[in-house]
């Protein structure tokens, strides 16, 4: 393997000879693999263009129909009812192990900006978290992790199967994110977390079909078998994220199911995939603006409450979605109206059978741990709630044009809006971005950018105004929002430049770009 990127202090910690050689081996062995799937998905993009749809897979029909169940819980994952999510910098490290929730999901995926420090030093901060040794001080304010405190499980994120490293050359080619992330951290943390009493636990992102999870078990398995640790001791939860994945929940914890440690609703990136794989099919598929789009549209529904049926009944942990608000040390009215918002959106999760829920900031973990505390009690979870009242067919799935709500001008500023801010913030090294009070992260971004490309390309008529949504009028507002955030404090010439040129190639081009973090990463040095 050879380093491309520069060798900054104290990365020899990280990129050790015999950790590059660890994720080198993984690189080749499962590599042209990755590859195939990553060509299957666009065939499969390819039919529903052409018209074709999704539906539970006839050739997997035993897999549904058979009694299995996934491995039990495993140590230090028994009791998820509080989760808090965010990227692997020091400061969120320490703060999300001192938030008081039972999980810190440890991203390096969407609320991560991928430059080359980011990454690398995102493992450094995981293994000084372990060996509690991480500190860190900005504004005269000291943070550290709280002596003889019980902390936050970790469970890390590593990037997508679609994502490359491309620092890191194997062979001529860049090495694959997952792989390189997961490497890393398997390498130099899997021995410290089972020592703590714990284990080496994932979360798997943006997978769209059972076979890529059947990747991910082989990787799991070679990996273990590598540095001598028990196949099973790897725990993984898979964010069920993409329109396929929903298809295929039960087959995807079966691939796991040695390795499984449940199921997430990923609410963003699944409205996203919505609008992907449907985008050129007129308003059979069309959604209202983002912020119209609730759980409780039937869609939405049907979606979540299959996920918890489907956990349950194979014995795996179901995490609900992300409250993404940013409380305001300013305004309380706001505040209040939010926080009740959160309320109602963790007691319906709790309510439908979730076993646990995701928060974006830790003022948000006391209102999600009482919730669930209200159902739980001293249980740790309530899988024994089968929830075998649901019925979701793959028309209820399907089901998108009976979502209430109407495309408007301001639900178009405010994608143009959100999308600029993010990707500005992106491009300078933040992955996870406070917005107007929300955390928005490259998810969020997605739906902005795939619904303006949808409008465009479907002759979409605004509700209010009348105007259809063409390339001229989005480059008009894109013009005039930019002149807004040019008169805030702080506000960037160059990272704005950059974020208004990739907004316009991943909104407006005629070719849709697959995700916008791949011309993004393209850019970054």
């Amino acid at each position: 393997m050879e380093i491309t990127g520069p060798m900054h202090d104290r990365f020899d910690e990280v990129l050790t000879p015999e950790a590059m050689g660890f994720v080198e081996t993984l690189q080749r062995e499962f590599n042209a693999r990755r590859l195939e799937l990553l060509a299957a998905r666009q065939a499969r993009q390819e039919e529903l263009s052409a018209g074709g749809t999704l539906g539970f897979l006839p050739e997997t029909a035993g897999i549904r129909d058979g009694d299995w169940k996934v491995a039990p819980p495993a140590p230090g994952l028994e009791d998820r009812r509080v989760e808090i999510t965010g990227p692997v910098d020091r400061k969120m490290t320490i703060n999300a192990l001192n938030s008081g929730a039972k999980v810190w999901l440890a991203d390096f995926e969407d609320a991560n900006s991928p430059l080359w420090d980011n990454c690398v030093l995102g493992q450094l901060n995981l293994r000084e978290a372990l060996d509690r040794t991480i500190d860190f001080e900005t504004g005269g304010k000291a943070y550290a992790l709280k002596p003889d405190a019980e902390l936050a499980t970790i469970v890390v994120r590593p990037r997508g199967w679609h994502l490359e490293e491309k620092h890191a050359i194997v062979d001529g080619q860049p090495t694959s994110a997952s792989l390189f992330d997961f490497g890393l951290y398997f390498f130099h943390c899997a021995a410290r977390q089972i020592a703590k009493g714990g284990g080496p636990y994932f979360y798997l992102p943006k997978m769209e079909s059972h076979l890529e999870a059947r990747l991910w078990n082989d990787v799991f398995n070679k990996a273990q078998d590598l540095l001598g640790i028990a196949r099973g001791t790897i725990r993984a939860t898979v964010l069920i994220e993409t329109y396929p994945a929903a298809f295929e929940m039960e087959e995807i914890l079966y691939e796991l199911r040695e390795h499984s440690a449940g199921l997430n609703a990923g609410r963003w990136d699944y409205l996203f995939s919505v609008i992907k794989k449907f985008r050129t099919r007129g308003r059979e598929f069309l959604l209202p603006e983002r912020n119209a789009v609730t759980m409780t549209a039937p869609f939405m529904r049907a979606y979540t409450e299959l996920l918890v049926r489907t956990c349950h009944k194979r014995g795996a942990h179901a995490i609900g979605g992300m409250a993404a608000f940013i409380p305001s040390r300013r305004d309380a009215e706001v505040n209040a109206i939010a926080l009740d918002k959160v309320r109602n959106d963790k007691t319906r999760e709790s309510g439908d059978g979730f076993d646990g829920s995701w928060v974006a900031h830790p003022d948000l973990v006391p209102i999600c741990r009482e919730v669930f505390d209200g159902v739980l009690g001293s249980r740790p979870n309530q899988l024994d709630r089968l929830r075998e009242d649901v019925d979701v067919t793959a028309a209820d799935l399907l089901n998108v044009s009976a979502t209430p709500g109407q495309i408007t001008e301001t639900g178009l500023r405010a994608n143009v809006d959100v999308a600029l801010r993010y990707l500005a913030a992106w491009m300078g090294g933040l992955g996870a971005v406070a917005i107007h009070n929300l955390m928005e992260d490259a998810a969020t971004a997605e739906i902005s950018r795939s619904q303006i490309w949808q409008w465009i390309h479907n002759g979409i008529e605004l509700d209010d105004t009348k105007q259809v949504v063409t390339k001229e009028l989005v480059e008009q507002i894109i013009g005039e929002e930019l002149a807004k955030i040019a008169e805030e404090p702080g506000y960037d010439k160059e990272l704005y430049g950059q974020a208004e040129a990739l907004f316009k190639e991943v909104a407006l081009d005629d070719d849709f770009a697959e995700f916008l973090t791949l011309p993004a990463y393209a850019r970054m040095p």
